[in-house]
Order: structure tokens, then sequence, then C-alpha cells
């Protein structure tokens, strides 16, 4: 991103010259990742954490896609595990959800509370 957007509070933004540095903190300091519907640099962001979390390299945390009709037309996660690309328990590494209900439920189930 050039500049941070209009909803980040300033003093708890951070700028980074380069994106693997961005990332990088950017995953560390995640206890749980929303992803919405966006570009390239969402993707990216978004295969990255999947492949360090399926390869055991970040401990797993809640993964919530919002928007059931995007993320299902511009990826076909069951297309990828029938073509055995991907294991079909990698499905269970994200969920794809309508509403912040809907992902706030995941979180606490996956936090116990």
């Amino acid at each position: 991103e050039q500049l941070p957007n209009p909803y980040v509070t300033p003093g708890l933004s951070f700028q980074f010259h380069y994106f693997a540095l961005r990332k990088m903190h950017f995953l560390m300091r995640a206890k749980a990742v929303a992803v919405f519907p966006g570009g390239f640099g969402t993707f990216d962001e978004f295969f990255e954490l999947l492949t360090l979390v399926q390869t055991g390299k970040v401990a797993p945390l809640p993964i919530l896609l919002y928007g059931r009709e995007f993320w299902t037309r511009v990826i076909n996660f069951e297309a990828l595990a029938d073509e055995g690309v991907i294991a079909r328990s990698d499905l269970a590494l994200f969920h794809i959800v309508e509403t912040a209900e809907e992902g706030w439920a995941i979180v606490q189930t996956a936090f116990g509370f």
C-alpha cells in the first residue's frame, strides 16, 4: 500500500519499505485473520498465510474469508482438492463467512470463550 487507509489509527500504523517484512510482522502479531475481497496483494497475503499454516511454519489461527459469493466465484477450493493439488483437509484451514457474528463465533470457538 502507498498510504494507510482512512480507517487505520495513525499511532498504530506501521510503514514498511519491503513487503516481505510487512507480511512477516503481520503474521507475527495476528491471532486471527479476516480476509475481505481484494486484488493481488490480498491474494498474496492470504496464500502465504495458508502456506505457512499448512506447512507448520505458523501456528494455526482462525482465517476468515468474508463474502461467500466472491470467494467461491474467484477460487474453486473444492476443485483444488478434487484435482489433488491440495489435501481435502486443507479446506479446514479457513472458513468462509458472511457476517461479523459468524466470524466472531469461529474466533470464540478457536480460543474457548
